[in-house]
């Protein structure tokens, strides 16, 4: 008896300690799950997608059940965005209105007790690869065997890479695993609502195939690309993502593939278009054929996961889908069980991660528009390469002239016209104006002024009428000046400041020859080196010719300022005083340029061309457009501008030189 009693005392004195060490550790797990600090994290976007729409931006909060924050804050670059009060997933939607420029999204979490955390995410500008010319071409390609299995290490000499049956050298070759970008474009119309929970399982075995650093976007669309989520690597954020999609409306398959391959297209990196769709599309604007070239155009490989029940309505079922993603090197599954989707997505995924990536510098350089054929092969029996079909070459950029020009009344004064006063007409061909303005903005004018013998006598008006004129331009505007007597001498380059110039007038002192030709090329020489507008005013009393009279004053010829005057494009305008002036030549030069030329008796009259030239300057116009002609051959294009009613008359150049031929261009 005693023996069982120590036996019930042993026992019960280890319940209590139990219970006591029970009641120690209770508390002890308490505070742990109490000192667990909670985190927050942006899931969403991590980066720049380039796709149109409204941006989901996601942030997850790690914390016990007992302390989820009372709200989590968004802003962008510090200015706020909106407040998620209502419980996860803490989302807010966001307009990305430049996503050229780099912009900080934070998130900050508040709770009821204890301090704010927060999390922040820089978004890097977004880069676009220009594409405008055909130097390179990339291509990406994958190569199975007889038995549809991926085939790795193979080399560069084991690819024959062919455009338009011309044989190519390949310049760049690698096969490593990146990480890619999958883009999931999910069919968001109401058709697809009966769908969403299968949609929602394809997504997760697509997921589950990926690696850590690949990253998705989710991009639901209907009648165009709805509220996007991502780039993000969070798998639950992609998840949410879907699960957020509400099926309604109609839907255009052919549009968001078109907006999805314009966003992409230039990014670089390893990209999949993952189309999830029913293929019913009812409301497309976009063609077939635009679209195919739109795709083409993206170097993004399409692959398409059609559920059931192909409608066939614009998109001709099946057949058609398979053609979308077979142009673009991808590949369509229509499955019809959940083993058959699983085998898909993994197909997508280890084909996107291990793809042969080839660029090549195409012989046929001309940027014409066209459609060229790309054929990639690789010299061994059994293998399959899968590649896009090839490329549009870029058009060259359209030719778009800009004609500045003077309206002349009846009475040989400016006159106030309109755009739709104006006719305009390219080697004959009409065509349509895009912008009309007075030209307004300011002008480099260069003053060649004559300081032969013969004008010793009239010096001191000339100097005056010269001064007159220098005051009267515009504080805004640029003045350069050359003196010519027996030989062109720069007094002074551009400026806006006037005291040289002035000076050089006050300075002024007539003798020797007329070195016209030299001040008339020297001036276009200093003309051609300045951008904007331009006008050069010259002004003498005489002809080319030495002191003596009796020989040329000049080293240039007249023929040779005619080929500078086509070089320059610069406005004459010719002040000829007196009656031993070359009067023919000078209207030459004014007419060509679409300038004026003026002949005042003597000098007495001088300031009046002055005066007349200075309003001219003011009150010229100014139209661009889009030439029907957009060859860049470098030929003169002739320009007939007229008026309605023809009381106007126009001067101008008369045209303008097309620009240079594109290299390669034969």
């Amino acid at each position: 008896m005693r023996e069982l009693l120590r036996r019930r005392g042993r026992a019960a004195r280890g319940l209590v300690i139990a219970l006591a060490l029970a009641a120690a550790v209770i508390p002890a797990a308490a505070n742990d799950r109490d000192a667990v600090a909670p985190a927050i994290k942006i899931t969403s976007p991590l980066g720049r997608s380039g796709l149109p729409g409204t941006i989901r931006i996601v942030a997850r909060v790690d914390a016990p059940a007992h302390r989820q924050p009372v709200s989590v804050a968004f802003s962008i670059d510090g200015k706020p965005l909106s407040t998620d009060t209502d419980g996860p997933p803490y989302e807010a939607q966001w307009v990305d209105e430049n996503p050229f420029e780099a912009r900080e999204i934070t998130a900050e979490a508040t709770f009821a007790e204890g301090p704010a955390i927060k999390d922040s995410v820089t978004l890097k500008p977004l880069e676009i690869t220009d594409v405008a010319d055909v130097s390179s071409v990339a291509v990406e390609a994958t190569v199975v065997d007889a038995t549809g299995r991926f085939v790795s290490n193979l080399e560069e000499g084991d690819f024959l890479l062919h455009e338009d049956g011309n044989s190519e050298k390949i310049d760049f070759f690698r096969q490593q695993r990146d990480p890619a970008t999958f883009a999931l474009l999910i069919d968001a119309s109401h058709s697809m609502a009966i769908r969403a929970e299968a949609v929602r399982a394809a997504a997760r075995k697509l997921l589950d195939t990926l690696s850590d650093d690949d990253q998705v976007i989710v991009a639901p669309f209907s009648r165009g690309i709805n509220t996007i989520t991502g780039p993000t690597t969070d798998h639950r954020t992609v998840l949410d993502a879907i699960a957020a999609i509400k099926p309604a409306g109609g839907t255009a398959i052919l549009d968001a593939l078109g907006q999805a391959a314009q966003s992409l297209s230039g990014q670089s990196g390893r990209r999949a278009l993952v189309l999830i769709t029913d293929g019913y599309d009812e409301h497309s604007e976009s063609q077939i054929d635009a679209c195919l070239k739109a795709l083409n155009g993206s170097n993004v490989p399409v692959y398409v996961i059609g559920f059931g029940g192909i409608a066939g309505i614009s998109l001709n079922g099946e057949k058609l889908l398979g053609m979308l993603a077979a142009e673009t090197g991808g590949r369509a599954w229509f499955p019809r069980d959940e083993l058959q989707l699983g085998k898909a997505y993994e197909t997508i995924a280890t084909e996107v991660q291990h793809r042969y990536f080839l660029t090549y510098t195409p012989h046929n350089q001309r940027r014409d528009g066209t459609w060229r054929k790309i054929s990639v092969d690789v010299g061994r029996p059994g293998m399959k390469v899968r590649a896009r079909a090839g490329y549009t070459a870029p058009k060259a950029p359209p030719v778009h002239p800009t004609i500045e020009f003077t309206a002349v009344g009846s009475a040989a004064d400016a006159a106030a016209i309109t755009r739709d006063d104006l006719l305009v007409a390219e080697d004959g061909v009409d065509q349509e104006i895009q912008t009309f303005e007075e030209a307004v903005a300011p002008v480099t004018v260069m003053l060649a002024l004559d300081g032969s013998g013969s004008m010793k006598k009239a010096a001191a008006q000339a100097q005056e009428a010269a001064r007159d004129f220098v005051n009267a331009l515009r504080p805004e505007d640029r003045l350069a000046m050359i003196a010519f007597a027996d030989r062109s001498v720069l007094v002074h380059g551009p400026t806006d400041k006037r005291d040289e110039t002035l000076k050089a007038i006050d300075n002024y002192a007539a003798s020797g020859g007329t070195a016209l030709y030299d001040a008339l090329y020297d001036s276009m020489m200093q003309m051609s080196k300045v951008e904007g507008r331009r006008a050069i005013v010259v002004v003498t009393d005489g002809r080319d010719e030495n002191a003596a009279s009796n020989g040329p004053g000049s080293a240039q010829s007249w023929e040779e300022v005619l080929h500078q005057l086509e070089q320059t494009e610069a406005t004459i305008y010719a002040i000829g005083i007196g009656s031993n002036v070359d009067k023919a030549r000078l209207e030459v030069l004014a007419q060509k340029s679409g300038g004026a030329a003026y002949f005042p008796a003597d000098v007495t009259t001088l300031a009046a061309s002055y005066h007349k030239i200075v309003d001219e300057l003011r009150r010229r116009y100014v139209i661009t457009y889009e030439s029907t002609n957009n060859k860049r051959d470098g030929q003169w294009r002739k320009l007939d501008i007229r008026t309605q009613d023809g009381a106007v008359t126009i001067r101008s150049r008369g045209g303008y030189y097309a620009p240079h031929p594109d290299p390669g261009t034969p």
